[in-house]
């Protein structure tokens, strides 16, 4: 009887022991589950997605201390202005960061609009003769874009022109922070068109053609920083911070075409951007 008590007592002690081992595995199991599934929101919470999604914050990488970085700029021919060379940008910077090299690559081309983005982004491009490896095959530690404000989409209606800015920087977004997710975007608002001069003694206009000329490209650079501010994308705002009296001020303008920075734009938009960097301590 002892034997028989013993033996099932042992049964018992086994079956007992099998729960355990199979209630273990189920909670590790169950843990695992739960943490990869939190991971995976973690991984999505730091992901751009479209405002049409329930997270739509950009999420600033934060650049690792170094003794040089390299910045692109892409746009139109606004961006172009600043130069191959970026005179004065790279003097604002010296002053700023004496001990630090930067690589200044412009990829702002003329007379285009953002439907160029994405190919300067994947494809290698040439303009001016000049032969430009695709932005995303680069190592870059920040990339500063334009609002292609100044070539709008004027073959389309404006609400549809602006809905397809909108989706284009939303694609070009996520594209980035999925492939260059250590790669710090920015977004750059150049000066605004002047009201009552704006293309003067390039193109011939009335008074009403150049209204409406102003009126779109108004529209498309404030998209640009409506985008930038909705998405909390870092946003230098050249556009607000040169006017007076709700228009650019002509001394950033040059006289000659009425559309492109004179030299003191030029040196304003060079300092806005050195100020941004410094200021918001872009830099570690």
């Amino acid at each position: 009887m002892k034997a028989k008590k013993f033996l099932e007592e042992g049964v018992i002690h086994v079956i007992f022991l099998i729960a355990i081992v199979l209630i273990s595995i189920f909670v590790i199991v169950f843990i695992s589950f739960q943490g990869s599934n939190n991971n995976e929101q973690v991984i999505k919470s730091k992901t751009f997605l479209p405002s049409s999604t329930p997270i739509a914050h950009y999420l600033e990488p934060s650049l690792k201390q170094s003794d040089a970085y390299t910045i692109i700029f892409v746009g139109d021919s606004m961006i172009d202005s600043l130069g191959e060379n970026f005179d004065y940008l790279k003097q604002d910077l010296e002053d700023y960061y004496p001990r630090t090299v930067f690589g200044l690559f412009n990829y702002g081309y003329g007379a285009t609009n953002i439907l160029s983005l994405d190919k300067r982004l994947n494809l290698k491009t040439t303009y001016n003769g000049k032969a430009n490896k695709a932005i995303l095959e680069r190592e870059l530690d920040i990339i500063i874009i334009g609002s292609f404000g100044h070539n709008p989409l004027s073959e389309m209606p404006l609400e549809d022109g602006l809905r397809k800015q909108v989706e284009i920087l939303d694609e070009v977004v996520l594209q980035l922070v999925i492939e260059k997710p250590n790669t710090l975007i920015i977004f750059l608002s150049e000066f605004a068109p002047s009201e009552d001069n704006y293309a003067r003694g390039v193109v011939d206009l009335s008074s009403e053609q150049r209204s409406i000329w102003v009126r779109e490209r108004k529209a498309y650079i404030e998209n640009h920083i409506d985008y930038a501010k909705n998405h909390n994308i870092p946003l230098i705002n050249v556009y607000e911070e040169s006017m007076v009296n709700g228009d650019v001020d002509l001394d950033y303008i040059n006289k000659d075409n009425y559309i492109h920075p004179s030299s003191t734009g030029l040196i304003f938009m060079s300092e806005a951007i050195a100020d941004f960097l410094y200021k918001n301590a872009i830099f570690p």
